[in-house]
Protein backbone atom coordinates (compact mmCIF):
# COMPACT_ATOMS: atom_id res chain seq x y z
CA UNK A 1 0.00 0.00 0.00
CA UNK A 2 3.04 2.25 0.78
CA UNK A 3 4.13 1.87 -2.71
CA UNK A 4 0.49 2.87 -4.19
CA UNK A 5 0.08 5.90 -1.62
CA UNK A 6 3.86 7.20 -3.07
CA UNK A 7 2.86 6.77 -6.55
CA UNK A 8 -0.22 8.70 -6.60
CA UNK A 9 1.09 11.33 -4.31
CA UNK A 10 3.90 11.54 -7.48
CA UNK A 11 1.12 11.52 -9.87
CA UNK A 12 -0.94 14.00 -7.77
CA UNK A 13 1.87 16.69 -7.11
CA UNK A 14 1.79 18.46 -10.37
CA UNK A 15 -1.90 18.70 -10.40
CA UNK A 16 -2.17 20.13 -6.81
CA UNK A 17 0.36 22.86 -7.24
CA UNK A 18 -1.70 24.08 -9.87
CA UNK A 19 -4.61 24.02 -7.39
CA UNK A 20 -2.63 25.94 -4.89
CA UNK A 21 -2.28 29.07 -7.87
CA UNK A 22 -5.44 29.05 -9.18
CA UNK A 23 -7.07 29.06 -5.37
CA UNK A 24 -5.07 31.96 -4.68
CA UNK A 25 -7.04 33.94 -7.07
CA UNK A 26 -9.82 32.26 -7.07
CA UNK A 27 -10.57 30.39 -4.15
CA UNK A 28 -8.41 32.39 -1.43
CA UNK A 29 -7.89 30.53 1.97
CA UNK A 30 -8.84 27.39 0.61
CA UNK A 31 -6.83 24.53 2.70
CA UNK A 32 -4.80 22.83 0.38
CA UNK A 33 -3.25 19.66 2.72
CA UNK A 34 -7.12 19.19 3.11
CA UNK A 35 -7.36 19.31 -0.51
CA UNK A 36 -4.31 16.98 -0.87
CA UNK A 37 -4.99 14.09 1.36
CA UNK A 38 -8.45 14.10 -0.33
CA UNK A 39 -7.59 14.38 -3.80
CA UNK A 40 -4.56 11.47 -2.61
CA UNK A 41 -7.58 8.98 -1.25
CA UNK A 42 -10.08 9.68 -3.57
CA UNK A 43 -7.16 8.60 -6.53
CA UNK A 44 -6.32 5.05 -3.77
CA UNK A 45 -10.04 4.27 -3.21
CA UNK A 46 -12.35 5.16 -5.90
CA UNK A 47 -11.31 6.29 -9.38
CA UNK A 48 -8.46 5.46 -11.23
CA UNK A 49 -8.38 9.04 -12.41
CA UNK A 50 -8.06 12.17 -10.53
CA UNK A 51 -10.20 13.94 -13.03
CA UNK A 52 -13.23 11.40 -12.29
CA UNK A 53 -15.41 12.56 -10.03
CA UNK A 54 -18.85 10.97 -9.54
CA UNK A 55 -21.33 11.97 -6.04
CA UNK A 56 -20.95 8.67 -5.14
CA UNK A 57 -17.05 9.27 -4.34
CA UNK A 58 -17.90 12.43 -2.47
CA UNK A 59 -19.25 10.24 0.75
CA UNK A 60 -16.96 7.52 0.16
CA UNK A 61 -13.88 9.87 0.40
CA UNK A 62 -14.74 12.51 3.03
CA UNK A 63 -17.10 10.22 5.44
CA UNK A 64 -15.98 6.49 5.03
CA UNK A 65 -12.17 7.45 4.77
CA UNK A 66 -11.29 10.97 5.85
CA UNK A 67 -12.45 11.11 9.66
CA UNK A 68 -9.59 7.89 9.96
CA UNK A 69 -6.61 9.98 8.20
CA UNK A 70 -6.50 13.49 8.93
CA UNK A 71 -4.14 14.47 11.41
CA UNK A 72 -6.40 17.13 13.15
CA UNK A 73 -10.47 15.90 12.51
CA UNK A 74 -11.69 19.41 14.39
CA UNK A 75 -10.01 21.43 11.94
CA UNK A 76 -11.15 19.27 9.09
CA UNK A 77 -15.03 19.50 10.11
CA UNK A 78 -14.63 23.24 9.52
CA UNK A 79 -12.71 23.52 6.63
CA UNK A 80 -12.80 20.09 4.52
CA UNK A 81 -16.08 20.91 2.57
CA UNK A 82 -15.21 24.17 1.77
CA UNK A 83 -12.08 22.86 0.52
CA UNK A 84 -13.28 20.32 -2.13
CA UNK A 85 -15.77 22.95 -3.12
CA UNK A 86 -13.48 24.70 -4.55
CA UNK A 87 -11.12 21.71 -5.48
CA UNK A 88 -14.17 20.67 -7.74
CA UNK A 89 -14.73 24.29 -9.05
CA UNK A 90 -11.11 23.79 -9.91
CA UNK A 91 -11.08 20.93 -11.67
CA UNK A 92 -14.30 22.23 -13.77
CA UNK A 93 -12.55 25.43 -14.77
CA UNK A 94 -9.83 23.81 -15.76
CA UNK A 95 -11.25 21.29 -18.23
CA UNK A 96 -9.73 18.71 -15.92
CA UNK A 97 -12.82 17.05 -14.82
CA UNK A 98 -12.58 14.68 -17.20
CA UNK A 99 -15.52 12.65 -19.23
CA UNK A 100 -17.79 10.06 -16.98
CA UNK A 101 -17.42 12.62 -13.80
CA UNK A 102 -20.87 14.29 -12.79
CA UNK A 103 -21.49 17.67 -13.71
CA UNK A 104 -20.20 19.95 -11.15
CA UNK A 105 -23.63 21.43 -9.96
CA UNK A 106 -24.42 18.01 -9.61
CA UNK A 107 -21.05 17.68 -7.60
CA UNK A 108 -21.58 20.30 -5.20
CA UNK A 109 -25.22 19.99 -4.47
CA UNK A 110 -24.36 16.70 -3.16
CA UNK A 111 -21.71 17.93 -1.07
CA UNK A 112 -23.65 20.40 0.24
CA UNK A 113 -26.49 17.60 1.25
CA UNK A 114 -23.42 15.27 3.22
CA UNK A 115 -21.66 18.67 4.42
CA UNK A 116 -23.76 17.54 7.66
CA UNK A 117 -22.50 14.32 7.86
CA UNK A 118 -19.28 15.16 7.21
CA UNK A 119 -18.71 17.31 10.03
CA UNK A 120 -20.70 14.97 12.40
CA UNK A 121 -17.72 11.71 11.56
CA UNK A 122 -14.66 14.15 11.64
CA UNK A 123 -16.36 15.42 15.37
CA UNK A 124 -16.53 11.67 16.16
CA UNK A 125 -13.00 11.02 15.19
CA UNK A 126 -12.25 13.89 17.31
CA UNK A 127 -14.16 12.32 20.17
CA UNK A 128 -12.49 8.96 19.64
CA UNK A 129 -9.34 10.89 19.89
CA UNK A 130 -9.39 11.70 23.77
CA UNK A 131 -7.56 10.05 26.13
CA UNK A 132 -9.10 9.75 29.63
CA UNK A 133 -5.40 9.34 30.74
CA UNK A 134 -2.85 12.40 30.85
CA UNK A 135 0.06 10.05 31.08
CA UNK A 136 -0.88 9.28 26.89
CA UNK A 137 -0.60 12.58 26.29
CA UNK A 138 2.04 14.07 23.97
CA UNK A 139 3.97 16.71 26.05
CA UNK A 140 6.60 18.73 25.18
CA UNK A 141 9.66 18.94 26.29
CA UNK A 142 12.62 21.00 26.50
CA UNK A 143 14.65 19.82 23.62
CA UNK A 144 11.86 19.68 21.13
CA UNK A 145 12.23 21.01 17.61
CA UNK A 146 8.72 20.80 16.68
CA UNK A 147 7.36 23.75 18.20
CA UNK A 148 10.37 25.93 16.28
CA UNK A 149 9.57 24.01 13.16
CA UNK A 150 8.24 27.38 11.50
CA UNK A 151 10.82 29.25 12.54
CA UNK A 152 13.02 26.73 11.02
CA UNK A 153 11.44 26.59 7.71
CA UNK A 154 11.94 30.45 7.53
CA UNK A 155 15.63 30.48 7.74
CA UNK A 156 17.49 31.31 5.15
CA UNK A 157 19.75 29.01 3.00
CA UNK A 158 22.21 26.84 5.37
CA UNK A 159 25.39 25.75 3.61
CA UNK A 160 27.19 22.50 4.26
CA UNK A 161 30.64 22.36 3.59
CA UNK A 162 32.14 19.43 1.68
CA UNK A 163 32.45 16.28 3.30
CA UNK A 164 36.84 16.18 3.24
CA UNK A 165 36.01 19.23 5.72
CA UNK A 166 33.68 17.82 8.25
CA UNK A 167 35.81 14.38 7.88
CA UNK A 168 38.53 16.58 8.98
CA UNK A 169 36.87 18.32 12.04
CA UNK A 170 35.23 14.67 12.94
CA UNK A 171 38.54 13.32 12.91
CA UNK A 172 39.89 15.71 15.57
CA UNK A 173 36.65 15.08 18.18
CA UNK A 174 38.48 14.99 21.52
CA UNK A 175 35.40 12.59 22.85
CA UNK A 176 35.83 9.92 20.00
CA UNK A 177 39.25 9.64 21.00
CA UNK A 178 38.59 8.81 24.48
CA UNK A 179 36.06 6.64 23.37
CA UNK A 180 38.69 5.03 21.29
CA UNK A 181 40.92 5.41 24.13
CA UNK A 182 38.42 3.64 26.53
CA UNK A 183 37.83 0.78 24.26
CA UNK A 184 41.64 0.19 23.97
CA UNK A 185 42.21 -0.26 27.87
CA UNK A 186 39.00 -2.60 27.57
CA UNK A 187 40.25 -4.77 25.58
CA UNK A 188 38.91 -7.95 24.78
CA UNK A 189 36.40 -10.17 27.21
CA UNK A 190 36.83 -7.90 30.06
CA UNK A 191 34.02 -9.29 32.69
CA UNK A 192 31.60 -6.80 34.16
CA UNK A 193 29.56 -6.62 37.47
CA UNK A 194 25.77 -6.83 37.73
CA UNK A 195 25.43 -3.56 40.23
CA UNK A 196 28.73 -1.43 39.10
CA UNK A 197 30.19 -2.46 35.66
CA UNK A 198 34.01 -1.67 36.61
CA UNK A 199 35.20 -2.46 40.25
CA UNK A 200 37.06 0.23 42.52
CA UNK A 201 40.58 -0.36 40.72
CA UNK A 202 39.30 -0.67 37.46
CA UNK A 203 37.48 2.90 37.71
CA UNK A 204 41.02 4.49 38.42
CA UNK A 205 42.61 3.04 36.11
CA UNK A 206 39.71 3.79 33.27
CA UNK A 207 40.05 7.34 34.46
CA UNK A 208 43.36 7.59 33.97
CA UNK A 209 43.59 6.33 30.59
CA UNK A 210 41.04 8.99 29.76
CA UNK A 211 43.52 11.67 31.09
CA UNK A 212 40.27 12.29 33.70
CA UNK A 213 41.04 13.84 36.92
CA UNK A 214 41.35 10.87 39.63
CA UNK A 215 37.98 10.29 41.16
CA UNK A 216 36.98 12.19 45.01
CA UNK A 217 35.96 9.70 47.38
CA UNK A 218 33.03 10.78 48.95
CA UNK A 219 31.95 8.21 50.99
CA UNK A 220 29.70 6.60 48.68
CA UNK A 221 30.34 4.24 46.09
CA UNK A 222 33.38 5.36 43.59
CA UNK A 223 31.06 4.62 40.17
CA UNK A 224 28.96 7.35 41.43
CA UNK A 225 31.47 10.12 41.46
CA UNK A 226 32.08 9.67 38.01
CA UNK A 227 29.53 10.57 35.55
CA UNK A 228 31.67 11.56 32.82
CA UNK A 229 33.25 8.06 32.47
CA UNK A 230 30.34 6.37 32.16
CA UNK A 231 29.40 9.09 29.39
CA UNK A 232 32.28 8.18 27.49
CA UNK A 233 31.51 4.39 27.98
CA UNK A 234 28.08 5.05 26.58
CA UNK A 235 29.73 6.77 23.56
CA UNK A 236 32.27 4.20 22.64
CA UNK A 237 28.92 1.64 22.70
CA UNK A 238 26.91 4.05 20.92
CA UNK A 239 30.01 4.05 18.26
CA UNK A 240 30.49 -0.07 18.47
CA UNK A 241 33.93 1.05 19.88
CA UNK A 242 32.46 -1.34 23.13
CA UNK A 243 30.63 -4.59 22.60
CA UNK A 244 28.39 -6.47 25.10
CA UNK A 245 29.45 -10.30 24.85
CA UNK A 246 27.19 -12.01 26.98
CA UNK A 247 25.75 -11.04 30.13
CA UNK A 248 28.85 -10.38 31.77
CA UNK A 249 31.86 -9.12 28.88
CA UNK A 250 32.59 -6.45 26.65
CA UNK A 251 35.14 -6.74 24.10
CA UNK A 252 36.47 -3.78 22.22
CA UNK A 253 35.86 -3.76 18.64
CA UNK A 254 38.65 -4.82 16.74
CA UNK A 255 38.29 -1.56 14.63
CA UNK A 256 38.18 0.85 17.22
CA UNK A 257 41.86 1.04 17.67
CA UNK A 258 42.34 2.24 14.13
CA UNK A 259 40.56 5.51 14.78
CA UNK A 260 40.20 8.02 13.37
CA UNK A 261 40.15 5.89 9.93
CA UNK A 262 41.54 7.11 6.90
CA UNK A 263 38.21 6.86 4.60
CA UNK A 264 36.38 10.21 4.70
CA UNK A 265 33.15 8.16 4.47
CA UNK A 266 33.85 5.76 7.42
CA UNK A 267 34.55 8.98 9.53
CA UNK A 268 31.22 10.54 8.77
CA UNK A 269 29.64 7.50 9.60
CA UNK A 270 30.98 6.95 12.74
CA UNK A 271 30.67 10.61 13.89
CA UNK A 272 26.67 10.60 12.75
CA UNK A 273 26.24 6.95 14.55
CA UNK A 274 27.30 9.27 17.58
CA UNK A 275 25.57 11.91 17.09
CA UNK A 276 22.57 11.41 19.48
CA UNK A 277 25.26 11.57 22.23
CA UNK A 278 24.63 15.06 22.62
CA UNK A 279 21.86 14.56 25.49
CA UNK A 280 24.87 12.73 27.45
CA UNK A 281 25.51 16.56 28.09
CA UNK A 282 22.26 17.08 29.83
CA UNK A 283 23.61 18.14 33.61
CA UNK A 284 22.99 15.19 35.79
CA UNK A 285 21.68 16.10 39.29
CA UNK A 286 21.03 14.00 42.62
CA UNK A 287 17.65 14.15 41.90
CA UNK A 288 16.46 12.33 39.05
CA UNK A 289 13.11 14.47 38.31
CA UNK A 290 15.61 17.66 38.24
CA UNK A 291 17.65 15.32 35.73
CA UNK A 292 14.56 14.78 34.01
CA UNK A 293 13.30 18.58 34.24
CA UNK A 294 16.52 19.88 32.45
CA UNK A 295 16.53 17.07 29.71
CA UNK A 296 17.16 18.08 26.33
CA UNK A 297 19.12 20.90 27.39
CA UNK A 298 21.87 20.58 25.01
CA UNK A 299 19.28 20.22 22.03
CA UNK A 300 17.94 23.51 23.09
CA UNK A 301 20.99 24.96 23.26
CA UNK A 302 21.82 24.05 19.81
CA UNK A 303 18.32 24.79 18.37
CA UNK A 304 18.50 28.12 19.70
CA UNK A 305 22.57 29.04 18.03
CA UNK A 306 20.54 27.86 14.90
CA UNK A 307 17.90 30.14 14.68
CA UNK A 308 20.65 33.05 15.76
CA UNK A 309 21.63 32.62 12.81
CA UNK A 310 25.12 29.95 14.09
CA UNK A 311 25.88 32.58 16.48
CA UNK A 312 24.49 33.25 20.46
CA UNK A 313 25.89 35.31 23.54
CA UNK A 314 25.92 32.90 26.19
CA UNK A 315 24.48 35.72 28.49
CA UNK A 316 20.91 35.16 25.75
CA UNK A 317 21.15 31.47 25.99
CA UNK A 318 21.36 31.71 29.62
CA UNK A 319 18.16 33.41 29.97
CA UNK A 320 16.53 31.88 27.25
CA UNK A 321 17.01 28.71 28.49
CA UNK A 322 16.24 29.31 32.39
CA UNK A 323 13.03 30.29 31.30
CA UNK A 324 11.89 28.08 29.12
CA UNK A 325 13.16 25.45 31.64
CA UNK A 326 10.52 26.89 34.12
CA UNK A 327 7.91 26.74 31.44
CA UNK A 328 8.03 23.53 30.43
CA UNK A 329 8.12 21.54 33.58
CA UNK A 330 7.12 22.57 37.08
CA UNK A 331 10.67 21.77 38.46
CA UNK A 332 12.65 23.47 35.43
CA UNK A 333 13.71 26.63 37.68
CA UNK A 334 14.54 24.71 40.95
CA UNK A 335 16.34 21.98 38.62
CA UNK A 336 18.11 25.28 36.55
CA UNK A 337 19.28 26.06 40.78
CA UNK A 338 20.47 22.80 41.48
CA UNK A 339 22.55 22.73 38.19
CA UNK A 340 24.04 26.37 39.15
CA UNK A 341 24.95 25.00 42.35
CA UNK A 342 26.65 21.72 40.92
CA UNK A 343 28.47 23.09 37.84
CA UNK A 344 28.55 26.63 38.22
CA UNK A 345 26.40 26.95 35.37
CA UNK A 346 24.02 24.70 34.07
CA UNK A 347 25.54 25.43 30.80
CA UNK A 348 28.90 24.15 31.52
CA UNK A 349 28.11 20.46 31.27
CA UNK A 350 26.09 21.29 27.46
CA UNK A 351 29.14 23.05 26.28
CA UNK A 352 31.63 20.91 27.44
CA UNK A 353 30.04 17.70 25.57
CA UNK A 354 29.40 20.18 22.94
CA UNK A 355 33.06 21.08 21.91
CA UNK A 356 34.29 17.76 22.67
CA UNK A 357 32.27 16.76 19.75
CA UNK A 358 33.19 19.18 17.78
CA UNK A 359 29.82 20.89 17.32
CA UNK A 360 29.46 24.02 18.61
CA UNK A 361 32.81 26.72 19.46
CA UNK A 362 33.31 29.18 22.80
CA UNK A 363 35.05 32.31 22.53
CA UNK A 364 34.16 35.87 24.16
CA UNK A 365 31.07 35.02 25.91
CA UNK A 366 29.73 33.52 22.43
CA UNK A 367 28.55 30.27 21.41
CA UNK A 368 29.12 28.99 17.58
CA UNK A 369 27.91 26.40 15.25
CA UNK A 370 30.87 24.97 13.57
CA UNK A 371 30.35 23.41 10.68
CA UNK A 372 30.43 19.93 11.26
CA UNK A 373 27.80 21.06 14.45
CA UNK A 374 25.37 22.71 11.81
CA UNK A 375 25.63 19.22 9.45
CA UNK A 376 24.65 17.33 12.50
CA UNK A 377 21.61 19.65 13.90
CA UNK A 378 20.42 19.53 10.17
CA UNK A 379 20.15 15.72 10.38
CA UNK A 380 18.70 15.76 13.84
CA UNK A 381 16.11 18.02 12.61
CA UNK A 382 15.49 15.72 9.77
CA UNK A 383 15.13 13.02 11.48
CA UNK A 384 12.52 14.90 13.23
CA UNK A 385 10.69 15.16 9.79
CA UNK A 386 10.91 19.53 9.97
CA UNK A 387 11.33 21.45 6.84
CA UNK A 388 15.21 23.13 6.52
CA UNK A 389 16.61 24.59 3.32
CA UNK A 390 20.45 23.03 3.69
CA UNK A 391 22.18 22.77 0.45
CA UNK A 392 26.02 22.44 0.03
CA UNK A 393 27.91 25.69 -0.28
CA UNK A 394 28.26 27.08 -3.69
CA UNK A 395 32.45 26.98 -3.44
CA UNK A 396 31.82 22.84 -2.04
CA UNK A 397 28.70 22.14 -4.59
CA UNK A 398 29.73 19.16 -7.50
CA UNK A 399 28.24 19.75 -10.68
CA UNK A 400 25.87 16.77 -10.09
CA UNK A 401 24.67 18.53 -6.88
CA UNK A 402 23.97 21.50 -8.39
CA UNK A 403 21.79 19.54 -10.68
CA UNK A 404 20.16 17.60 -8.50
CA UNK A 405 19.29 20.69 -6.33
CA UNK A 406 18.59 22.67 -8.72
CA UNK A 407 15.60 20.10 -10.41
CA UNK A 408 13.79 20.66 -7.02
CA UNK A 409 13.93 24.57 -6.97
CA UNK A 410 11.39 27.29 -8.30
CA UNK A 411 13.10 28.80 -11.69
CA UNK A 412 14.23 31.73 -9.93
CA UNK A 413 16.64 30.37 -7.65
CA UNK A 414 17.63 27.55 -9.40
CA UNK A 415 19.02 30.59 -11.95
CA UNK A 416 20.57 32.32 -8.93
CA UNK A 417 22.40 28.67 -7.80
CA UNK A 418 23.77 28.18 -11.17
CA UNK A 419 25.42 31.81 -11.43
CA UNK A 420 27.22 31.62 -8.45
CA UNK A 421 28.43 27.97 -8.91
CA UNK A 422 29.33 29.69 -12.78
CA UNK A 423 31.32 32.32 -11.26
CA UNK A 424 33.47 30.03 -9.51
CA UNK A 425 34.84 28.50 -12.65
CA UNK A 426 36.03 29.05 -16.34
CA UNK A 427 33.31 28.52 -18.66
CA UNK A 428 35.30 25.57 -20.80
CA UNK A 429 35.79 24.29 -17.09
CA UNK A 430 31.93 24.29 -16.12
CA UNK A 431 30.48 22.58 -19.11
CA UNK A 432 33.20 19.56 -19.16
CA UNK A 433 32.32 19.15 -15.02
CA UNK A 434 28.23 19.66 -15.87
CA UNK A 435 28.10 16.99 -18.67
CA UNK A 436 30.40 14.36 -16.87
CA UNK A 437 27.69 14.74 -14.32
CA UNK A 438 25.03 14.46 -16.30
CA UNK A 439 26.60 11.35 -17.87
CA UNK A 440 27.11 9.70 -14.67
CA UNK A 441 23.75 8.19 -14.07
CA UNK A 442 22.11 7.89 -18.00
CA UNK A 443 18.48 7.29 -16.49
CA UNK A 444 18.00 10.64 -15.23
CA UNK A 445 16.26 12.30 -18.27
CA UNK A 446 15.75 15.76 -16.07
CA UNK A 447 19.75 16.07 -14.93
CA UNK A 448 20.65 15.19 -18.53
CA UNK A 449 18.14 18.16 -20.28
CA UNK A 450 19.18 20.73 -17.32
CA UNK A 451 22.86 20.52 -17.83
CA UNK A 452 22.54 20.29 -22.16
CA UNK A 453 20.74 23.82 -21.08
CA UNK A 454 23.18 25.76 -19.39
CA UNK A 455 25.76 24.34 -21.50
CA UNK A 456 23.92 25.25 -24.51
CA UNK A 457 23.78 28.92 -22.64
CA UNK A 458 28.14 29.16 -23.09
CA UNK A 459 28.13 29.08 -26.57
CA UNK A 460 31.65 28.38 -27.99
CA UNK A 461 33.54 27.90 -24.93
CA UNK A 462 31.57 24.57 -24.57
CA UNK A 463 32.82 23.11 -27.74
CA UNK A 464 35.42 20.90 -26.24
CA UNK A 465 33.31 19.78 -23.24
CA UNK A 466 30.59 18.73 -26.26
CA UNK A 467 33.35 16.91 -28.36
CA UNK A 468 33.94 14.87 -25.67
CA UNK A 469 30.00 14.09 -24.74
CA UNK A 470 30.07 12.52 -28.25
CA UNK A 471 31.57 9.71 -27.07
CA UNK A 472 28.87 9.68 -24.49
CA UNK A 473 25.62 8.11 -25.55
CA UNK A 474 23.40 9.77 -23.78
CA UNK A 475 24.72 12.77 -24.26
CA UNK A 476 25.28 12.51 -28.07
CA UNK A 477 22.45 13.69 -29.46
CA UNK A 478 22.82 17.15 -27.23
CA UNK A 479 26.25 17.40 -28.60
CA UNK A 480 25.74 16.91 -31.99
CA UNK A 481 22.46 19.26 -31.84
CA UNK A 482 24.49 22.07 -30.42
CA UNK A 483 27.33 21.45 -32.25
CA UNK A 484 25.50 21.70 -35.33
CA UNK A 485 24.05 24.87 -33.66
CA UNK A 486 27.35 26.39 -33.59
CA UNK A 487 27.94 25.74 -37.23
CA UNK A 488 31.06 23.19 -36.11
CA UNK A 489 32.39 22.45 -39.42
CA UNK A 490 33.73 19.14 -38.65
CA UNK A 491 31.66 17.93 -35.98
CA UNK A 492 29.30 14.88 -36.99
CA UNK A 493 25.37 15.89 -38.27
CA UNK A 494 22.39 14.99 -35.86
CA UNK A 495 21.07 11.83 -37.30
CA UNK A 496 17.65 10.33 -36.87
CA UNK A 497 18.10 8.54 -33.84
CA UNK A 498 19.83 11.25 -32.12
CA UNK A 499 16.32 13.32 -32.39
CA UNK A 500 14.01 10.31 -31.35
CA UNK A 501 16.51 10.15 -28.08
CA UNK A 502 16.09 13.69 -27.21
CA UNK A 503 11.84 12.97 -28.15
CA UNK A 504 12.57 9.99 -25.08
CA UNK A 505 14.20 12.41 -22.93
CA UNK A 506 11.27 14.92 -23.24
CA UNK A 507 8.55 12.35 -22.51
CA UNK A 508 10.43 10.71 -19.71
CA UNK A 509 10.76 14.40 -18.43
CA UNK A 510 6.55 14.82 -18.84
CA UNK A 511 5.51 11.12 -17.75
CA UNK A 512 6.65 12.13 -14.42
CA UNK A 513 4.81 15.27 -14.04
CA UNK A 514 1.74 13.47 -14.39
CA UNK A 515 -0.78 12.22 -16.87
CA UNK A 516 -2.03 15.76 -18.26
CA UNK A 517 1.44 16.82 -18.90
CA UNK A 518 2.58 13.26 -20.33
CA UNK A 519 -0.54 13.98 -22.74
CA UNK A 520 0.11 17.16 -23.47
CA UNK A 521 3.78 16.46 -24.79
CA UNK A 522 2.69 14.18 -27.33
CA UNK A 523 -0.02 16.53 -28.27
CA UNK A 524 3.08 18.83 -28.72
CA UNK A 525 4.70 16.10 -31.03
CA UNK A 526 1.87 15.96 -33.25
CA UNK A 527 -1.03 14.48 -34.00
CA UNK A 528 -1.87 11.06 -34.36
CA UNK A 529 -0.69 10.90 -38.37
CA UNK A 530 2.88 11.96 -36.88
CA UNK A 531 2.96 9.31 -33.47
CA UNK A 532 1.99 6.11 -35.29
CA UNK A 533 4.75 6.45 -37.92
CA UNK A 534 7.33 7.86 -34.65
CA UNK A 535 6.48 4.86 -33.23
CA UNK A 536 7.29 2.49 -35.52
CA UNK A 537 10.66 3.74 -35.41
CA UNK A 538 11.28 4.61 -32.40
CA UNK A 539 11.30 1.21 -30.43
CA UNK A 540 15.25 1.06 -32.01
CA UNK A 541 16.30 3.44 -29.85
CA UNK A 542 18.23 2.04 -26.72
CA UNK A 543 17.04 4.13 -24.25
CA UNK A 544 17.02 3.55 -20.33
CA UNK A 545 12.80 4.16 -20.30
CA UNK A 546 11.78 3.07 -23.72
CA UNK A 547 9.35 0.45 -22.58
CA UNK A 548 7.75 1.89 -19.81
CA UNK A 549 7.12 5.51 -22.08
CA UNK A 550 5.67 2.91 -24.77
CA UNK A 551 3.41 0.95 -22.26
CA UNK A 552 2.29 4.69 -21.14
CA UNK A 553 1.34 6.00 -24.44
CA UNK A 554 -0.47 2.84 -25.12
CA UNK A 555 -2.51 3.66 -22.27
CA UNK A 556 -2.87 7.53 -21.69
CA UNK A 557 -3.31 8.23 -25.40
CA UNK A 558 -6.78 8.92 -26.49
CA UNK A 559 -6.16 7.64 -29.97
CA UNK A 560 -6.29 4.10 -30.31
CA UNK A 561 -4.38 4.08 -33.54
CA UNK A 562 -1.67 5.54 -31.41
CA UNK A 563 -2.38 2.94 -28.68
CA UNK A 564 -2.11 0.29 -30.84
CA UNK A 565 1.13 1.69 -32.72
CA UNK A 566 2.61 2.14 -29.23
CA UNK A 567 1.71 -2.10 -28.01
CA UNK A 568 3.16 -2.73 -31.17
CA UNK A 569 6.22 -1.09 -30.47
CA UNK A 570 6.94 -2.18 -27.29
CA UNK A 571 5.99 -5.79 -28.72
CA UNK A 572 8.98 -5.24 -31.20
CA UNK A 573 11.43 -3.58 -28.36
CA UNK A 574 11.15 -6.14 -26.48
CA UNK A 575 11.53 -9.08 -28.85
CA UNK A 576 14.54 -7.30 -30.09
CA UNK A 577 16.21 -7.33 -26.60
CA UNK A 578 15.53 -11.06 -25.89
Amino acid sequence: MTDRIEAAAAELRPLLQEFILWARENAPGSDSGLVGSVALWHRLIASDDAGRWRTADLRAVLIDRMPQVVEDPEAAAEGIVPAVRSYLTFLSDTGRLVKGSAPLRDLLTELDRIEDDVVDAMEDAVSDDDYDDEDDEQVEGLGDFEPFADELAALPTIRLRPDSELAAAARASVLIGKARDLAVWVGTARRVGEENLLTDAEIAEAVAALGFPPPAADGGPLADSVPALWNVWNLAIDLDFLQPEGEDTVSADPDAAEWPFDDDDDVLDAWLTGLHSIDYGDPELDDEEATIALSGLTRALLLRVLLAGGSKSLTDLRSELAEAAAEYDDLGAEAWAAATKRYGDPLNPVLDWLCGYGMVEVEHEHVRLTPLGTEGLVHLVDEEDIELDARPAIDAMTALDLLAFSAELPEEEADAEFDAWMELREPGQAAGELLRAAAEDDADALVRVQAASVVGSLGEAAVPAWREALDEPSLRPYAATHLAQLGIEDAPAPTQADTHWLILDMLTISAGLGRPEFVGSLDDIGPASTLVPLLDVIWKVRHPHLEELLEAIAKAHPDRQVGKAAKRALFKARSHEN
